[in-house]
Formats: C-alpha cells, structure tokens, sequence
C-alpha cells in the first residue's frame, strides 16, 4: 500500500522515521553541566600531607586580635554577642563571660546616612565604634593637605578600641558613611565603669600594656635583633629566631561516596561505551567540584575564612574598580600568582574597566589568552558564593611552599588510587546483585603566611 505523505502525493521511498530503525545510533558520552574548568585546583601547587596533617610553622607573633565583630538584631534592634567582644586587639584572650556581658549591654545603637560623620578628625577619641551594618570611609589628610581614603569599614569591623587601655587622644582621621547603616558605641566612661567593677578586666588590661612594648617587626612578628652602619668596634647585639608554641595544624579532610551499579548493567550495557566507567567518570567530576568548593568556602581550611583579617578589604563604591583590585594586589604584593572572581563579578569588573575607557591586556596561561590586571590572570570561579544582595568576593594568591603562599594538601600512593590523591574501592556485591565502590579523596589547603592570601569583599555584582 502507497503511503500519501502530508502535501497529498504519495511516498516514493522509504521514510526516514523507518529507516531509522536499522541505522546505528552515534551517541555522545553522559554530559553534565556541573562539570567546570576547576582552575582553582589547577593553580594550586599540591603538598603531601603525610599522616593526614600539615604543620605551617611560624615565627613567634605578637599580634593579637583584629577579627570581625558578629551582631544579632531582633527587628531594629541591634546587639553585639558578648563573646565576639573577644576579637578586639585588647580583649583577646579574656574568656569571663560576666563581664563580656556587662560590656555588651553597655553599648549604644548609632543608626547613620550617607555622609555623616561618625567621628571627626582633631576631636577627642572616647569612643569604641563597631560596624554592625553599612560601609564606611576613613578619610584623612595627605602630606599637603588635600583629603585622602584611608580605607573602607564595613559590617563586622571596629574602631577606636585605643580608648580601652590609652586615657587620652584625638581621632587622627574621620569616620564619614558611605551608606546608610547602624553603629555599636561604647563610651570611654561606660568601659571605665566596668573595669572598676571587675579586677580580672583590670588586670587583663595591664597585662596586655605590659606586652605592648615587646620588641617587634612590622608584621607583629618577634624581633630579630640586627646591627648596621656601624664603625670600629661596636658591641653587636645578640638573637634568636622565636618560634610559635602552638602551630597551627590543617588535617586533610575527606569527601566520599558509594557508587552503586546493578549487574545487569554492567554486564548487558557496555557496549559501545563501559557503564562503569562512564558512572565513574561523571561520580569523580562531582566530586572534584566539591573539593574545589570545601576549599573555597570551608569554615575549618577554606579560602574565604581563612584569611587574615588585615589582608581584607573593602570596594570603594561598590562595584569592583581598577583602583579596587590595585588595592587588593597590594595585599599580596610579594609576587602575586592568580586572582579568582566568580564569573558574574569579573563581568562587573569588564563593565567598571569599559566605563573608563581601559582595556586591560589579557595574558598567556597555559597556552590560553586569559583576561588579567597588571599581569595577573584573573580566573574565573564559580564556587566563590554571590549573596542574596548581589555581593561577591576576589581572591588574589601567592602560590607555592618556596614562596610562602597558598598550597593545596593531599595524600598519594592511596591504596586502589584511581587519580592521584583519589581512590576507587571494591566494597563487594550485595544479594540484590548490585555492584558497590567506594569513591574517595582526601584534601585540604593551608595558607603559609598571612600576606599570601588577599581578599576584596562587598564586591557588587550586579
């Protein structure tokens, strides 16, 4: 029987829909959009952690405090947590949590708009100010007298914790808002009140004065006592290189799972491509990105945590400008390797570059063209979160053990290792036929020294 097709002359070969029938099918691998170019693995030098852990000594430091406050607020209202109190430069270390409380409740709420000032230049410091919500500009005044940006604050961070240990002194630089938001204050007189309450505040106090004459590099590092220009005979100074009792240790941390297969499967469906393998492939791309992403955002050994609170930064304005990643390559000026941005948030940083009229020269990685500011590839991450507010961060890197930076941490020579540092296990067959693997892999990161990790914050994206 002729078959009329739908323009009424009937068919004169044989349809394509029936051919196919006897045709072989081209088929392409399983893909998965997950799948990214992970270039923050890529970068990394990676370090044997033997023993799961990894020591980073340091030289003896100093430096105390200098974190970032954390707030609660119930509808207007905000508080400070007692204990965070703690991340001030002259609390650290002061654990009686009575008296952390009877400071809390000491403070006042500040709600600012933009321009106003929360101190003045000349007037006298009396006051511990903490950044709750809202960004705001330290303005001071340059060598010849014009206005000059000092640095920006923002939410969590704190000035004037000099009023807690010195009597007297004037604000050397003014506070002026560059959004609105709402400020934390603690009077000189409310601090005073409490010390007079409590003698362990009081003793913590000359303690940490007694400590703040201790000889110093200006990293807050132990002094290395060194002589020079001297003639003839001079009495040269003896030392030593102090070290820090307590290092800081980073264990490898884990992410696993089971890849399971039926029999059946693997053994009737393996042609023209191996289930297994193909299960396996996408299973270990799956977790290649979250180890990327615990490196990143981990609170125990990620990126974004990690850092040291004086190699963060603030944008100027909002979106991220030329003079804020300039800023940011001052942070890790010692041989600046990699910058890392979410995709959105480099597109951001086109459009501020486009708005000036500059066209960045892109650099050579690995044989690719990558964009790049002063030299620097700039490299796109995804694992690096946007908020819900259209914020994001830049990363920028010192890599490598020889250059006191960043390094990534695994353990090779694993038994059934599949990739280096990952391991595919036979777990057996169970009665339901069904054939079980163990996918697993171990990894951290550790940053050797503070400097070798910088971190632009606040980044508008949008």
């Amino acid at each position: 029987m002729t078959e009329t097709i739908p323009n009424g002359h009937s068919q004169l070969s044989l349809g394509t829909a029936a051919a196919r029938n006897l045709a072989t099918t081209t088929k392409s691998v399983p893909q998965m959009q997950e799948i990214t170019t992970r270039h923050l693995l890529r970068a990394l030098p990676w370090v044997q952690a033997i023993g799961g852990v990894y020591r980073v000594n340091r030289r003896l430091s100093y430096a105390v405090g200098d974190g970032r406050i954390t707030f609660v607020n119930t509808g207007a209202n905000v508080q400070v947590i007692p204990a965070e109190l703690c991340e001030l430069p002259t609390l650290r270390h002061f654990d009686d949590t009575d008296v952390l409380a009877a400071l809390a409740g000491r403070f006042t709420q500040r709600d600012f708009e933009p321009g106003d000032n929360l101190v003045t230049a000349g007037e006298q410091a009396d006051e511990l100010v903490l950044i709750a919500h809202g960004k705001v500009s330290r303005v001071g005044v340059g060598a010849y007298g014009n206005e000059t940006t000092l640095g920006v604050l923002a939410d969590g961070d704190h000035f004037g914790d000099q009023i807690l240990t010195d009597d007297d002194g004037e604000w050397d630089f003014t506070a002026k808002a560059i959004t609105s938001g709402t400020a934390l204050i603690l009077t000189r007189t409310a601090f005073q009140e409490v010390t007079a309450q409590s003698p362990a505040l009081a003793t913590h106090l000359a303690d940490f004065r007694a400590g703040a004459g201790r000889a110093s590099n200006t990293y807050g590092e132990a002094e290395i006592a060194l002589s020079a220009g001297h003639v003839g005979e001079a009495t040269l100074p003896g030392t030593f290189v102090d070290y820090e009792a307590k290092p800081r240790e980073y264990e490898l941390s884990v992410a696993q799972t089971i890849l399971r297969i039926h029999s059946r499967v693997a053994d009737l469906y393996n042609e023209p491509m191996n289930q297994t393998e193909q299960q396996l492939r996408l299973t270990v791309e799956a977790l290649r990105e979250r180890q990327e992403h615990e490196i990143v955002n981990s609170r125990d050994f990620g990126l974004l945590h990690n850092a040291d609170f004086g190699q963060r930064i603030h944008t100027r304005t909002g979106p991220p400008t030329p003079d804020d990643l300039d800023a940011l390559l001052a942070k890790v000026w010692k041989t600046p390797h990699y910058i890392f941005a979410h995709p959105k948030a480099i597109a951001a940083f086109a459009r501020e570059c486009n708005s000036r009229g500059l066209y960045p020269q892109p650099t050579e990685l690995h044989g690719n063209k990558v964009p790049a500011w002063r030299g620097v590839p700039i490299l796109p991450c995804n694992k690096i979160p946007i908020s819900e507010h259209g914020l994001s961060s830049f990363l920028a890197m010192r890599v490598g053990e020889s250059e006191q930076g960043v390094v990534g941490l695994h353990r090779t020579g694993l038994p059934d290792e599949y990739q280096p540092g990952l391991s595919v296990r036979f777990m057996g067959i169970s009665e339901k036929a069904i054939i079980s693997y163990l996918v697993t892999t171990y990894f951290s990161a550790a940053v050797l020294v503070p400097d070798a990790l910088g971190i632009l914050e606040s980044v508008e994206v949008g």
